[in-house]
């Protein structure tokens, strides 16, 4: 295995990388397969429209979300989750402050980078 994180993660201790305006994330446990990111936004911070070659599941852990998926629509809050198959176009804006887990397949090597 390529990439492995260690066992044990304390979110307390990870580091928080800022990403975009109002946007920090934060990888919480992930190998070569699968990959959990904790992805805090303020309000009105805008994910970019963007595609990848992973799948990916958002869960709203909190807040309010406009979360589009290829050419469809939806506000999500918490409890909520949004499926993204590979290589579609897709991006969030943020309406009221949250945070999203983003679990990915395969690991999403860029952010190990």
């Amino acid at each position: 295995m390529k990439h492995q994180s260690k066992n044990f993660l304390f979110g307390k201790d990870e580091p928080e990388i800022s990403v975009d305006p109002g946007i920090k994330r934060q990888l919480l446990g992930y190998n070569d397969s699968m990959m959990l990111a904790r992805v805090t936004f303020e309000a009105d911070a805008i994910g970019y429209t963007h595609k990848h070659p992973h799948s990916q599941v958002a869960y709203v852990e909190s807040g309010v979300f406009d979360f589009t998926v290829g050419d469809e629509t939806s506000r999500l809050q918490a409890g909520d989750c949004a499926y993204i198959p590979p290589n579609v176009d897709h991006g969030a804006r943020c309406i009221e402050a949250g945070v999203l887990l983003d679990i990915f397949s395969p690991a999403r090597e860029d952010f190990l980078s």
